[in-house]
């Protein structure tokens, strides 16, 4: 009977442990399956910001598969839809769609370059729209909601340069120039033979078009975080304290405008820091 009572009792010890196993394994699975589950407090940088990571998308007005990546772009970035993590969108409109019926009034030789420069980093002879690149790391094509949340949640957990940038209190002596206060402080290791660059964006939200001709002839488009300028303000080696100013068009609607800050490698285009900041604040 002892023996029988013993071996029932082991029996029961055997179900609990394998009940564990299998739990522990369960969890361990959702986790490398959902990284969005990990806790968002291992994402926040020392300086208290969340976890920045840039995405870019190449689109175009004259492509009837973009608006979808348009308005996935759109979605994170109001959304924010990674806890720790704060996603910062450029929405990079390229001009070689422009003659095939509908010349995009956003769209730059810049942009059609900075993407062939990717397309070499990532091996690939072509370039295509809608194509999302994030953080410099990883492309896929940019309606893919999945793989961006995938990308999202996994380069979030790099080393990240605390970036800060800030609309200065300083007077200028023109309505349309806006000063702006840049800090970078502990910044990754760059890659060997690397350097690190620091870029500057300037984004407008809000834009509408009513395309005539074209892929997607009749259709109204609606955009976010549109880069309206973006150029490089210098090498970069450690931390940095200094200051530039931006100029607005006319055009531009300020209270929809804002500038993005990001540190990327030269080569390898790895980002690595990043923040952003209205400037409706600044409007005068």
């Amino acid at each position: 009977m002892l023996a029988k009572v013993i071996a029932m009792k082991f029996r029961f010890l055997l179900s609990i442990s394998a009940l564990i196993v299998a739990f522990v394994f369960l969890f361990l699975a959702f986790r490398w399956r959902n990284p969005e589950a990990a806790n968002p407090t291992d994402l926040v940088l020392a300086n208290g910001t969340r976890s920045p990571v840039l995405i870019e998308l190449f689109t175009s007005e004259g492509c009837s598969s973009c608006p979808p990546a348009d308005e996935l772009l759109t979605r994170l970035d109001q959304s924010q839809p990674v806890a720790g993590v704060e996603v910062i969108a450029l929405s990079e409109h390229v001009d070689y769609w422009n003659r095939l019926g509908w010349a995009d009034p956003f769209s730059s030789a810049q942009f059609s370059e900075r993407q062939n420069d990717y397309a070499g980093l990532f091996g690939s002879d072509e370039i295509y729209t809608p194509q999302m690149v994030v953080d410099g790391r990883v492309q896929f094509v940019g309606s893919n909601s999945s793989r961006a949340s995938a990308a999202i949640a996994t380069v979030a957990r790099d080393a990240k340069a605390e970036v800060t940038v800030t609309p200065a209190k300083r007077p200028t002596s023109l309505a349309d120039e806006v000063p702006i206060d840049i800090h970078v402080a502990n910044l990754p290791s760059v890659s060997a033979g690397d350097t690190a660059e620091l870029m500057l964006a300037i984004t407008e939200s809000g834009l509408r078009s009513s395309v005539s001709r074209g892929e997607n002839s009749g259709r109204k488009l609606t955009h976010t975080a549109v880069v309206r300028k973006l150029a490089r303000l210098g090498g970069l080696s450690g931390s940095f304290n200094g200051e530039t100013t931006v100029r607005i068009d006319k055009q531009w609607n300020r209270s929809n405008l804002r500038v993005v800050v990001f540190v990327q490698e030269r080569a390898s285009r790895r980002v690595l820091g990043a923040a952003s900041v209205s400037l409706a604040a600044s409007e005068a």
